[in-house]
């Protein structure tokens, strides 16, 4: 059977191609771009400089910076307003993930209509919407070269994975200098969050010849440079490996599909308020050792491109050394458990059969090496807790 793959247009990667961005807007001919961020990137002056970009391309832009932590329905408001306003032909995402989220909402809810509901999976949309140019400036996300974006309903605080073409970037503009100023917990959060985008897209259910290529090539990197970035932030060399990686692991997942780390993390986020790789980072060693048995040889093959293992080791023992890995790399970057994290853990508990069944509709957990039960899921939130 076929396999359908999709990857943005354009790619412009490396130190420097934010300075390209005119000349990308140029090749897509459009006119009028509605610059999507927040209100750390204008502090920092980066937007300021994406403007001054925009501008000097001949372009008439709008700025719209009031984008929040995972993007929610009711966030989405103004921003759509703002496109509107500005009767914009074309949006950039230019942050990290949420960023990226909202102005995938914004290019498909000016064209598509409806409300963000209506483009929740299983999808997917394929319709009508505003091109997208993605400048990530975590390298976590991947979300410049996916075809998928996750809003919160404001109304039952659930993270909605909502998927489809038409939330893919037309182009990516992949810089590694807007990671520099990464502080140290965030490059840990959005690292590991890369790292879980390329094992899960290699255990899935849906992998296939080029998301493996290109999940392993991740997995190699992160391996040898997230630690570096976490203890230095100014090692430029791992600052540029991590953010290829990263779109890498972006391109396999969004050709592939997440599995059931993913299924578990969105309701942690969407309703205890934890950004998302984080809320991965908490789950990714227990979900692993929850997964082996149903994708040993993949796991084994995970540990081998991390370094956890080597090259003749027998699966089984590779597999074991993955779990082993991921729960020294957590420790070495700090991972907070949910406890530790100041989750009440009454309300925890409360919520652990709703966060359950949210896992499950998201559709996430089917893709698992180990299709789990909603009993297994629960059981696991009780465990990382």
């Amino acid at each position: 059977m076929a396999t359908s793959l999709s990857f943005p247009r354009f790619l412009r990667v490396g130190s420097g191609a934010l300075d390209d961005i005119g000349a990308v807007l140029t090749d897509l001919d459009v006119r009028r771009p509605l610059v999507v961020t927040d209100a750390f990137l204008v502090s920092t002056g980066a937007a300021g400089r994406m403007m001054d970009l925009v501008a000097a391309a001949g372009m008439d832009g709008a700025l719209f910076s009031d984008t929040v932590p995972a993007p929610t329905t009711d966030s989405l408001t103004a921003a759509v307003e703002a496109a509107v306003a500005h009767d914009a032909d074309v949006v950039i995402g230019f942050g990290g993930g949420s960023p990226m989220d909202t102005a995938k909402a914004v290019s498909v809810l000016v064209r598509g209509g409806g409300r963000m509901n209506d483009y929740r999976a299983p999808g997917p949309y394929t319709g009508p919407a505003l091109p997208i140019v993605a400048v990530p400036t975590t390298a976590g996300s991947g979300s410049e070269a996916t075809q998928f974006t996750v809003i919160t309903d404001s109304a039952t605080d659930e993270k909605m994975l909502c998927p489809g073409l038409s939330f893919l970037p037309i182009a990516a503009v992949v810089d590694p200098d807007l990671t520099v100023s990464m502080p140290a917990r965030l490059s840990a959060d959005t690292g590991v969050d890369a790292l879980t985008h390329a094992i899960e897209a290699y255990v899935s259910a849906k992998n296939n010849p080029i998301a493996d290529a290109l999940a392993l090539n991740a997995m190699r990197t992160i391996g040898r440079y997230l630690l570096r970035v976490y203890r230095d932030g100014e090692d430029r060399e791992a600052r540029g490996a991590m953010m290829v990686a990263a779109t890498q692991a972006g391109m396999a997942f969004s050709n592939s599909s997440v599995c059931l780390v993913h299924g578990m993390s969105r309701p942690i986020g969407g309703n205890f308020h934890v950004a998302h790789g984080l809320s991965n980072a908490m789950l990714l060693p227990a979900v692993t050792r929850f997964s082996v048995s149903g994708a040993e040889a993949r796991y084994a093959e995970c540990a081998r491109q991390l370094g956890a293992a080597a090259a003749g080791d027998d699966d089984s023992a590779a597999a074991a050394q993955l779990v082993t890995y991921l729960e020294q790399l957590c420790a070495d970057v700090e991972v907070p458990t949910p406890s530790s994290h100041g989750i009440d853990r009454a309300e925890w508990d409360r919520l652990i059969p709703t966060m359950a069944q949210q896992a499950l509709a998201s559709g996430s957990p089917n893709n698992n090496p180990v299709v789990p039960t909603a009993e297994q899921i629960e059981d696991l939130y009780r465990e990382v807790f």
